[in-house]
């Protein structure tokens, strides 16, 4: 498809001029990074950590048909009780059929995994398999060594398996890969119908443009609707807001140049993003509080029916849902691409996204590669489509399989895209994502100046990625 070459061209180009910093993980998903740590959350996930590892089942007695037993440490970040069943599910298929595996689980929430995985990436001891978004956080990764290139494993079936073929370039670098991506999907708004309708707003015909939609926050707000939520506490769901607006004002061309080095983060159209941001926070649209707010608080916020819309990755859906107080979410939920920006250089169908997939450890053995190849088979991403609503699937024989009329829009989104950009703190090195993230917050907050605010990343990036 002639849009996902000209992602993928993209993708490559910047593969090849990136330079990435050694240092510490930021932020993400984003999908995102910050590497502040939680204490709380660290001791909460150390209970955790135990109980996965405890639950995980023994390779069968075998007797003396392993000579030793082959143990795989994977991490990952999915809290939500249905989605472990899922994951510990498919370590125990894989550990029947392989007695002499051992798979050990530890799983960890977004914002302790990230501080944990950098503390474990510090010391030169990263897990076999870890949760990995792809971009200039792996790639930094893969430049200390810490990675196991897994690029012979992956040529030929494997590799022609996926569709997503420019998600894939974000975990490989110079023509070798440390990883896959095993669902990939675009951020987008979603909308409780419900309360456009109380609003007097159609909720089939969501505001396509920045001006509609402005006009939309305006018309909930009098309706004494909270327009939208955003847990700005945890830095990487604000950046959503100023990426896609640079992305609107800018298109891809404003991100090569002040990638590439040919132009800066203080151009206009990353100035405009900051401008467009303020004025949607001038109107007051997030809830009492949103500055102090973790994901999940904001996702509560929704699935309750508190505010009528939230800016979030293909995620969302499971998320919104487990946090609200009835485990069921917002019953009409709707979903539509960010508006675009009038006047702007960005093409109504270009997205902002990314997904998740996995990453693997210098040290891993050949068992966790096949088990990462086990778990991205069309088959078990049908599956877990069917079981948990994971997706969009990477693997090409899974698409047909998507039933639900939102990520059905999202993965129209993210395969018709004209440009398609990962979230800036996973694409670009640690050290400017990190900035990105604390520069938004900082126009959130109201205490930063769209130019301010493009200033500091700029001078990160010129530190970073060289001037």
């Amino acid at each position: 498809m002639r849009k996902l070459r000209i992602a993928l061209m993209i993708l490559l180009l910047a593969a090849g001029m990136v330079l990435v910093a050694c240092g510490g993980q930021t932020d993400e998903d984003s999908a995102e990074d910050t590497t502040a740590e939680d204490t709380t959350a660290q001791e909460d996930t150390s209970t955790e950590d135990t109980a996965s590892s405890e639950e995980a089942e023994a390779p069968a007695d075998t007797g003396d048909e392993c000579s030793e037993v082959v143990e795989i440490e994977w991490w990952h970040i999915s809290t939500i009780e249905a989605e472990q069943a899922y994951w510990q599910s498919k370590a125990d298929a894989f550990m029947a059929d392989n007695p002499c595996v051992q798979i050990n689980i530890t799983v960890l929430e977004n914002e302790a995994f990230k501080a944990r995985l950098t503390t474990v990436m510090q010391s030169g001891e990263p897990p076999d398999i870890f949760q990995s978004w792809g971009g200039g956080v792996l790639w930094a990764y893969a430049d200390a060594g810490l990675l196991r290139d897994i690029t012979p494993e992956l040529e030929g079936e494997w590799r022609d398996s996926i569709a997503a073929q420019s998600a894939l370039e974000l975990f490989g670098k110079d023509g070798a890969y440390y990883g896959v991506p095993w669902e990939w999907g675009a951020v987008g708004m979603y909308y409780n119908k419900d309360l456009f309708e109380q609003a007097g707003l159609d909720p089939e015909n969501p505001p396509a443009t920045w001006s509609e939609f402005l006009s939309a926050v305006q018309t909930l707000k009098d309706a004494g609707i909270t327009p939208i939520t955003v847990g700005e506490g945890d830095k990487w769901p604000g950046h959503f807001w100023w990426v896609y607006l640079a992305i609107q004002n800018g298109g891809q061309q404003a991100f090569l140049d002040a990638f590439n080095r040919t132009g800066s983060f203080t151009d206009a159209p990353f100035v405009k993003a900051g401008e467009d941001l303020q004025d949607l926070i001038a109107l007051e649209p997030f809830p009492e509080g949103y500055l102090g707010f973790s994901y999940n608080d904001s996702a509560a916020v929704f699935g309750n029916g508190e505010a009528a819309m939230e800016l979030m990755g293909q995620w969302h859906q499971n998320v919104q849902k487990d946090s609200s107080e009835d485990g069921e979410g917002v019953a009409n939920l709707g979903w539509f691409r960010f508006p675009a920006v009038e006047g702007g250089a960005g093409n109504p169908s270009d997205v902002l996204g990314g997904g998740d997939g996995f990453g693997i450890g210098k040290d891993a053995p050949d068992a966790a590669v096949e088990f990462v190849r086990f778990l991205t088979n069309a088959e078990n991403q049908i599956d877990a489509l069917d079981t948990v609503g994971f997706g969009p699937p990477t693997a090409a024989g899974a698409q047909s399989a998507i039933t639900d009329p939102v990520q059905q829009q999202i993965l129209e989104a993210r395969n018709n895209a004209e440009y398609f950009q990962l979230y800036y703190d996973q694409f670009l090195p640690p050290a400017v994502g990190g900035t990105v993230n604390d520069a938004v917050e900082q126009i959130f907050a109201g205490v930063a100046s769209p130019e301010e605010a493009a200033q500091q990343i700029e001078d990160s990036a010129a530190l970073e990625l060289g001037n």
